[in-house]
């Protein structure tokens, strides 16, 4: 489940460790300016801010996503759906963070014409989230580009072979410090993102902006916003516009909301406040199997003026 609340946040040879070289560089290479941006997911005719939905695949149907439209024209409610969660985890013989996917993760990226082209073909980005998984590996301690390049390539190689529209980042559950593994740094999240940003220039890179890895969003002139086309607050129920320089408002999604956990009348405020303030993403979590056109209609009413639509049979 994702968080609710903030959570808390060694020797020479524990930086040993984590780094593909096995050795702390002395001093990091400097980091390239990042390719131009050429994504933009924003539907033609598309009106108010996107909206972007975590899945928990453990639990619910991917595909559902796909089921929701808009009464008027048809077009997805939801633009960005999120496979919840890969992991980042912590290969003691290898001495390196891999990129694990669990069974029902692995359902979803092999059955892909069941699962993500039907809602790519409706214009829905499908993007993986990346979890820590309670192992010591983070992507805030790597303690090299080349770790941090070997970790991107993974990503960016699952990106490829399951036909994604990108990677989505959350910076929980690391237990940095674990398997002797480093604290977090300032330059890891900023070289693994740039490393990434390189293999994937064309591609959506997010993050849910809680731990280590958004805190430290800047590092040798490069900053978080330099590479990322989204993030969004991390605490249901709550309004929060994520801090990243470099990022425009329509790039921020203050208001998360958890579907039938945060009251209708706090997502309405939420949705409304928003509007106002003019960011570009609302965020929700927690698709259910369940028919939820009434619940989002109530925010969709005031962001796309509009109500949502169930298209029959469609749910599983």
């Amino acid at each position: 489940m994702k968080a609710l609340f903030c959570t808390p946040l060694l020797a020479i040879t524990t930086l040993c460790l984590f780094s593909i070289a096995c050795k702390k560089d002395a001093k990091q290479p400097p980091v390239q300016p990042p390719p131009p941006d050429t994504t933009d997911v924003r539907p033609e005719g598309k009106t108010g801010p996107l909206n972007a939905v975590y899945i928990e695949v453990n639990n619910n149907y991917f595909a559902n996503a796909k089921c929701y439209t808009m009464k008027t024209g048809g077009q997805p409610f939801f633009d960005i759906a999120i496979i919840f969660a890969a992991n980042i985890n912590y290969d003691t013989q290898a001495k390196k963070a891999v990129l694990y996917n669990n069974p029902n993760v692995t359902t979803v990226l092999n059955n892909h014409a069941a699962y993500i082209q039907p809602l790519q073909d409706k214009g829905i980005k499908v993007l993986l989230s990346v979890l820590g998984n309670h192992q010591g590996a983070g992507f805030a301690n790597f303690t090299s580009r080349a770790a941090a390049n070997a970790f991107a390539q993974q990503l960016s190689d699952a990106v490829t072979a399951y036909e994604l529209d990108g990677i989505d980042f959350d910076d929980e559950y690391a237990e940095y410090g674990k398997n002797g593994l480093p604290q977090p740094n300032d330059s890891s999240f900023i070289l693994l993102l740039d490393e990434l940003r390189k293999l994937m220039p064309g591609k959506i890179i997010s993050l849910y902006n809680i731990g280590p890895a958004a805190a430290h969003s800047s590092w040798n002139g490069k900053k978080t916003g330099d590479y990322i086309n989204y993030a969004w607050n991390p605490y249901y129920g709550t309004y929060a516009p994520p801090v990243l320089a470099g990022m425009t408002k329509g790039q921020l999604g203050p208001a998360a909301i958890w579907i039938n956990h945060t009251s209708l009348s706090t997502a309405a405020n939420l949705a409304q406040r928003t509007m106002n303030d003019g960011y570009g993403v609302v965020l929700y979590y927690d698709l259910p199997r369940s028919d939820v056109k009434n619940y989002l209609s109530r925010t969709a009413l005031i962001t796309q003026k509009d109500s949502v639509n169930t298209t029959p049979d469609c749910l599983r």
